[in-house]
């Protein structure tokens, strides 16, 4: 599929101005081809009045006119841009509007707070498969809470406090931060969400972060305990350690903070009183755990400016959308091909896992990989499966946990118990006791499945597999001769007997 629009988003937020520019087609695949991020600390520039001087706003217009060059060098078509709670807070919002529009021909479009929370909400639907949750984005000038319920926003709020201009009206410094502020911060949190009772009415319900604060404190848990999985958009933490965490930061100066590992300097000065503030959104909503957002306002643009119409339907909708579009990115095996290897595999799957004590999910993982088993060949045929682990793990896909996604990769490129287990080996952490073994089992049907459609012709137009003493017994009705699938299948028979402890035999019907 050709990817041949090009989008620029840009978010002038209240702490940060970012870019994102992605490649997309009308059939609805789409990659980030490019991003620019600059710290403009909007929000700490206001003056005492709610003024933004001129000379903050003649580097905002220098920022975005280097952005236009960006976008330009990729031809992009349509360029969309928004600013949140600094430039809506502003006395001089109008003027300032003005002239940034008259320097970069821009249309820039301020957001209320709620159209500030429903982008983000929007993203957050597209990227995870959540049913129901509290979203919370902190932002440098303002904090958007969305509650929703099977998928769909019922309540939004945005509250005029953020990271930074917390940081201000605390007068908290580059020093440390003493218990006492904090507490105060967190008081004054609660007391503004008090006014609005359907933010505590729901506890249990995981919370969802979206934001700079919120990825900064992913990025440092990730690197203080060497978390193996290379991606932010889906990791989950405790309470209890986002309560560490922060009184950790809060002991040291900015300029210590700055120093630790996945933590950027920019966001040293800001990362206790946005912390401060997840922290009192966390104990007013009760929640049990926290989901990280890797996507934001910028994405929410993206999708409903390029891609609207996303199809909530099915089990897991975005998990559906992920594999499409890895497929029209990378289309490395006809669709025919793959659409084969997958009811093929699932038949097998489904005569086998009664007996195989399998976790919960074992059947969506596999059918995942039975879609994506190829995706390697996009790098190089040879080594196709250690290509298609790397791709499967690294690249930006949704719609299963992080586990889940380590698994779904290690069926997609099992080729052996061994090699599976070298992959697996750096991921230990993250797995449960079993998830080896059931990758395992998973991985072999998914080989038998491919080898019974080798030739790639769809030959085999139904299969009926029955377990038999020590067999698998595979009846197929084909179009035409399986001399090929025959010796595929007992090519990989000694394979699968040791998982199975059962010999697939292929006969026809």
């Amino acid at each position: 599929m050709s990817l041949s629009e090009v989008a620029g988003m840009i978010d002038i937020g209240s702490n940060t101005v970012r870019l994102a520019v992605y490649q997309y087609s009308a059939g609805g695949a789409y990659r980030l081809i490019d991003q620019g991020r600059w710290s403009a600390r909007l929000s700490k520039k206001l003056t005492a009045d709610g003024h933004l001087p001129d000379e903050a706003v003649d580097e905002l217009a220098d920022v975005l006119i280097h952005y236009l060059r960006i976008c330009r060098m990729h031809g992009t078509r349509k360029i969309r841009a928004v600013a949140t709670a600094a430039l809506r807070a502003a006395k001089n919002r109008d003027a300032v509007i003005r002239r940034l529009s008259k320097a970069t021909d821009l249309r820039i479009e301020v957001l209320s707070g709620e159209e500030e929370a429903r982008f983000g909400s929007e993203a957050m639907l597209r990227t995870l498969n959540l049913t129901e949750g509290y979203v919370v984005d902190i932002g440098g000038g303002s904090t958007e809470i969305t509650l929703l319920r099977d998928r769909k926003t019922l309540r939004s709020v945005s509250f005029p406090f953020g990271c930074v201009n917390t940081a201000s009206r605390f007068e908290l410094g580059d020093g440390p931060v003493s218990a006492d502020r904090l507490e105060e911060i967190r008081r004054e949190v609660s007391r503004q969400l008090d006014a609005l009772p359907w933010i505590s009415e729901r506890p249990g319900l995981p919370l969802i972060g979206l934001g700079g604060t919120v990825r900064a404190f992913a990025k440092l848990r990730q690197r203080e305990t060497d978390y193996p999985f290379p991606l932010l958009h889906g990791y989950e933490q405790s309470e209890r350690e986002l309560a560490d965490a922060l009184d950790r930061l809060a002991d040291k100066p900015a300029a210590a903070r700055g120093k630790l590992p996945g933590l950027s300097k920019d966001r040293a000065e800001v990362i206790v009183p946005g912390l401060a503030i997840l922290s009192a959104v966390w104990r007013h909503i009760g929640a049990d755990k926290l989901v990280v957002c890797g996507t934001g306002i910028r994405d929410g643009l993206f999708f409903e400016t390029c891609l609207p119409g996303f199809a909530q339907e099915g089990g897991n909708p975005v998990l559906e959308s992920s594999i499409r579009n890895l497929n029209a990115l990378y289309p490395t095996a006809p669709s025919e091909h793959l659409a084969q290897v997958r009811g093929l595999a699932m038949a097998v799957y489904r005569a086998l896992e009664a007996e195989a004590d399998l976790p919960e999910n074992a059947g969506t993982w596999l059918d995942a990989a039975a879609r994506l088993f190829k995706i390697g060949a996009a790098i190089d045929l040879n080594d196709n499966a250690d290509h298609t682990f790397y791709m499967l793990v690294h690249t930006h896909w949704y719609g299963l946990s992080h586990r889940e996604t380590l698994l779904t990769a290690a069926i997609a490129s099992y080729k052996g118990a061994g090699s599976l287990r070298r992959r697996l080996a750096p991921f230990r952490s993250l797995l449960r006791e079993g998830d080896a073994e059931a990758a395992a089992k998973l991985g072999s049907i998914l080989q038998l499945a491919a080898a019974l459609d080798r030739s790639e012709s769809q030959a085999i137009r139904s299969l009926t597999a029955a377990p038999a003493p020590g067999k698998l017994l595979l009846k197929a009705e084909a179009a035409q001769s399986l001399a090929v699938e025959k010796k595929e299948v007992e090519a990989h028979a000694k394979e699968f007997k040791k998982i199975w402890g059962r010999v697939p035999v292929l006969s026809e019907a």
